[in-house]
């Protein structure tokens, strides 16, 4: 047996074992049960994507496994790089969940309003249904990237899919706004599983074959226009999964409703499955395509990026935030894609395998970063039953674990040094810079694509960096601006090595991110329309980019840093030393104390952003005067309130489902009750069908 199908076999067996145990197991030991078993079979997925990685590979066919085929599978490297994506993420959220489920979290009050700014502690996590579908939904997305046939993908795909669902609906008899959130999350998933049905159907259909081998061999036989068709289906069906927009309405919903080692879970694992998704058809299955692909890529990246990052930036909700950031995480991998694809079709391949490496080390950054957001706020979530951050403040001195983990996570995602996020980003910006000076006088869409989405780009580290300030700033700082803030404590620590584990993993990505070079080497050595090259060369401090003059040593950059900072905390201390110290109120104008009043709020810090993108995001005001009564001149209070809705949720799918629910008003006409009737359609559909074949055949 081989390492590979060593690591597959402890998935299966260990998410089996998790989902008996959370089933049936007592009521005492049921977290410990289904956290270490969904851990274990994360460490499998580990083990089989580490092995995959380092140059072995395996497949398995098991036939008259499924009703309308055999179950095919096998490991590759581009798949091992997304089973130790996905691996290590529930490795985290396993143990996590150990803890979150412990009783001793903070309930809602009554007092709160609305009510999606309050959790209940353990709530529907600790349930039996719950922890028997945890270990599942991780095995379920670990054999997506192992699956090697049409039938076996789709089956996956949509096990994946059943199971976050009912992860979803946790905590759905304590809000209405899970059930809501469940439910376009269950619509986006199934119209994404369609589109991804019918290209992947056309696909065998053309080449005779579902395997992966079949259809590899056949993809140059199809015409120009199927396979154009193949790929603008799966892309759409995949991009819906990843949380594209304008197909991502489902994501800040379902992501802010979960639990939120769920969250982590789908947002830091189940999204660049999406990825995956669109990488696997178009650079391997495909072969690649002509250009527009890589344009209509690129173009849903740039929105992606764009929007999603906006949408964070005036976010209050926490979660809700952290589900826009991914959306804009989304996009930059998108951007990756396309470019790549772009350089692919005019034969560029060093750019292409740049592009493409920058993308895919950027899901596992992205994968790092956003898990350890999310568990942090989880922590928040147990501790104050709050996610509103105007509600929040002052928990670094009451959660300074938490608060640290938080803060560095927030800078990565900030694309700042020494974070992780930075370093994928400068891969990225460096390819889309270069692809002006490289290979000649660049094409009309490349000069003008390429500016474009280095602009995009430097938009969405700006904002980034001023969504996640926000964040960190108004949710740990300053004074608590509310009880439950104020009496807030540190989660067991299950929940606090959890996020140790991805704060070493940020760690080492940031600080030698030079040791993925290998492993992104060997991804690019399977696709046929990038370069078999490294991309990235150098040792572990010095990162050196193939055929392109960059260079960068995030180990140095991150020294400098520290050393800076140490010289100016000793000259502060030195000068200090020499003066009278007195003791004064820091602020005093006219007022004698600090209150909480006075502080930033997470509404009033993007109030400046807000006003510059105004015309984006169109945020809706309201402001109620109450008077006292005896005199309509003289005020009691002023009360402000403003919400900011999605717009491009608000334009598409209202008129969508205005649609959808008259044709169904109108099909009732047609479903009248009689089996006459019923049979005449039969009949005649079967006629349509021979019809069809006979002209086609």
């Amino acid at each position: 047996m081989t390492v590979i199908a060593a690591g597959l076999l402890i998935v299966a067996l260990a998410a089996a074992a998790g989902a008996l145990g959370g089933a049936c197991a007592p009521a005492r030991i049921r977290a410990l049960l289904a956290g270490l078993l969904t851990a274990l079979s994360g460490a499998g997925g580990i083990t089989a994507g580490v092995a995959a990685l380092s140059g072995q590979s395996w497949s398995m066919r098991l036939p008259h496994l499924l009703p309308l085929g055999s179950a095919e599978l096998s490991v590759d490297p581009l798949s091992g790089a997304f089973l130790v994506i996905i691996g290590a993420v529930a490795v985290a959220a396993g143990v996590y969940s150990v803890g979150y489920t412990a009783p001793g979290g903070s309930h809602p009050t009554d007092d709160i309003e609305p009510a999606h700014e309050t959790v209940p502690d353990a709530g529907g996590a600790a349930s039996r249904t719950c922890q028997a579908t945890l270990p599942l939904f991780v095995a379920s997305m670990l054999l997506v990237p192992a699956a090697a046939s049409v039938t076996t993908l789709l089956l996956t795909w949509e096990l994946m899919a059943l199971s976050s669902l009912v992860l979803v609906l946790a905590d759905h008899r304590s809000r209405g706004s899970v059930r809501d959130a469940a439910l376009w999350y269950a619509g986006m998933t199934h119209a994404g599983l369609a589109a991804i049905l019918v290209g992947l159907v056309l696909f065998a259909g053309g080449t005779g074959g579902e395997s992966f081998v079949s259809l590899r061999e056949g993809a140059d036989t199809l015409s120009p226009g199927l396979r154009s068709a193949v790929f603008v289906l799966t892309f759409l069906g995949f991009g819906s999964k990843a949380g594209m927009v304008p197909l991502h309405v489902w994501l800040p919903r379902a992501h802010a409703e979960s639990p939120s080692h769920v969250s982590a879970l789908m947002s830091a694992a189940m999204v660049n499955l999406g990825v995956y998704g669109v990488v696997r058809v178009a650079f391997d299955l495909l072969g690649g395509g002509p250009r527009w692909w890589g344009v209509l890529v690129l173009a849903f990246g740039c929105l992606s990026a764009t929007y999603g990052v906006l949408q964070a930036t005036v976010a209050t909700d926490l979660k809700r935030l952290l589900g826009y950031s991914t959306s804009e995480n989304v996009g930059l991998m998108l951007i990756g894609i396309g470019a790549a694809g772009i350089f692919a079709a005019d034969g560029n391949r060093p750019l292409a395998g740049l592009l493409l490496a920058a993308a895919v080390l950027h899901a596992a950054n992205h994968a790092a970063f956003k898990a350890l957001l999310f568990l942090g706020a989880g922590s928040v979530l147990r501790a104050t039953g709050l996610r509103d951050l105007d509600r929040l403040g002052g928990l670094a001195a009451r959660m300074p674990a938490t608060t640290a983990m938080f803060g560095f996570a927030a800078l990565a995602a900030a694309a700042l040094p020494p974070g992780n996020g930075f370093v994928s980003e400068w891969l990225l910006l460096q390819g889309l810079i270069h692809s002006l000076t490289l290979g000649g006088t660049p094409s009309v869409i490349v000069a003008v694509s390429m500016p474009l989405a280095v602009a995009v780009v430097a938009l969405t580290a700006g904002l980034g960096a001023a969504a996640f300030v926000k964040a960190f700033a108004v949710g740990f700082l300053a004074r608590p601006r509310s009880d439950a803030a104020a009496s807030a404590s540190e989660g067991p620590w299950p929940m606090r090595a959890a996020m140790a584990s991805m704060l070493l993993v940020c760690l080492t990505l940031g600080l030698a991110p030079a040791l993925a070079g290998a492993p992104l080497t060997r991804i690019l050595a399977m696709l046929p329309t990038v370069r078999d090259g490294a991309p990235l060369a150098g040792s572990g401090v010095t990162l050196h980019l193939a055929g392109i003059a960059g260079s960068m040593s995030p180990l140095l950059i991150a020294a400098g840093l520290l050393g800076v900072a140490a010289v100016v905390v000793a000259l502060v201390r030195s000068v200090g030393a020499r003066r009278p110290r007195r003791v004064a109120l820091v602020w005093g104008c006219g007022g004698t104390r600090l209150d909480p009043r006075m502080e930033y709020t997470a509404t009033s810090f993007a109030e400046p952003l807000m006003r510059v993108f105004d015309d984006v995001l169109r945020p809706e005001h309201d402001v109620t005067v109450t008077p006292y009564a005896e005199s309509r001149y003289l005020v009691e209070s002023v009360q402000f309130r403003q919400r900011v809705p999605d717009r491009v949720e608000a334009r598409i799918y209202p008129p969508l489902l205005a649609a959808a629910a008259w044709w169904g008003d109108r099909s009732r006409a047609v479903a009248n009750g009689s089996v006459h009737r019923y049979l005449a359609y039969g009949f005649f559909g079967f006629v349509a069908v021979l019809i069809v074949v006979g002209f086609t055949a």
